[in-house]
């Protein structure tokens, strides 16, 4: 009997989220809520680097607006903020013209061939962003896919003693988020390349994401995955792929020429195999690639599937001729 854990039938599509998926950026219903100027927040996150290295402190470019978008609520600013109002935030998202309908059609469409179905072939959606993660849960895009990988917040940290009945109880805290949970920058996004790869986003008690497991054995290859995104900061996550024979694909805003020079560098420079506009319906050259480049990926499982079963059957006896 064999001991490989996973079949390798599934392919994965990997997606960032701003200007990927949506046109802005997520913290955009943030900023109106609370009549934010988002210009000004963003301006001063990019000087936070410098104001605090005279401190003699570095912080992550990246990141750092996380804790910005706390220093918002202590001081009221973003008062009462918290995951649930963070959630409905996603209720406002404006996605690129195909989505969601895209997602589910992809997964239809290996879904329905017959030879696919055969090995069991099927399309997983993720999307790994360094924006909120409960706003992207709280979109119209999440029943379509099967993990979000964003930042996080707590509300109600664990008090000191949280473990002993005597301890404070979270209820004590007002809800209001707090601290920051989770935090990914454009380099940590390749982690969840890799939980996807050896798949211990779906088995996370049996594995764990730094676990050695032999490439055979891993639950989606690299060669089955395919990371879509719109820029050069997400050039980690290519290269990733690329290296290990995924496939990566470059969007950009339709008629935005600045954009477009930036992803056709992006393929002069070998970091994205292809680019298209960020348009997925039905037909559009970003639709016909994406779905070529899945059906090409299932051909070769079908493949190596029939490759497997010919190796395993040995020949069928034969009757002796005198």
């Amino acid at each position: 009997m064999s001991n490989t854990p996973f079949e390798q039938n599934i392919i994965a599509m990997v997606w960032d989220c701003d200007k990927t998926l949506i046109s802005s950026y997520m913290q955009e219903p943030l900023f109106r809520k609370f009549n934010v100027d988002a210009g000004k927040f963003w301006n001063e996150v990019n000087h936070l680097k410098p104001y605090y290295a005279k401190q003699g402190i570095s912080v992550n470019l990246d990141t750092c607006y996380l804790n910005h978008v706390l220093t918002y609520v202590k001081t009221g600013l973003f008062k009462g903020l918290n995951n649930k109002m963070l959630r409905d935030f996603g209720k406002e998202l404006s996605f690129y013209p195909g989505l969601p309908n895209f997602f589910e059609e992809v997964k239809r469409m290996v879904a329905q061939d017959s030879m696919y179905k055969t090995f069991g072939i099927h399309v997983e959606h993720y999307v790994v962003s360094t924006g909120f993660a409960e706003t992207i849960r709280g979109s119209v895009i999440a029943p379509f896919v099967d993990g979000i990988f964003g930042c996080e917040f707590i509300e109600t940290p664990a008090a000191p003693g949280y473990i002993d009945e005597d301890g404070v109880k979270v209820d004590d805290f007002e809800k209001e988020i707090t601290q920051v949970a989770c935090a990914l920058d454009n380099t940590s996004k390749t982690r969840y390349l890799f939980e996807v790869n050896k798949g211990s986003n779906k088995h996370p008690d049996t594995i764990d994401v730094n676990s050695t497991i032999a490439r055979e054995s891993r639950r989606v290859p690299f060669e089955n995955m395919i990371y879509i995104a719109d820029g050069p900061s997400d050039v980690p996550a290519f290269s990733i792929l690329n290296y290990n024979g995924g496939a990566t694909f470059a969007v950009y805003p339709k008629g935005e020429v600045k954009a477009f020079k930036q992803v056709d560098k992006l393929r002069k420079d070998g970091r994205v195999q292809m680019f298209g506009e960020a348009d997925y319906t039905e037909g559009s050259q970003s639709w016909l690639w994406l779905t070529e480049k899945v059906r090409s990926i299932a051909d070769k499982i079908v493949e190596q599937k029939q490759e497997g079963i010919r190796k395993s059957a040995g020949a069928p006896p034969k009757h002796i001729n005198s």
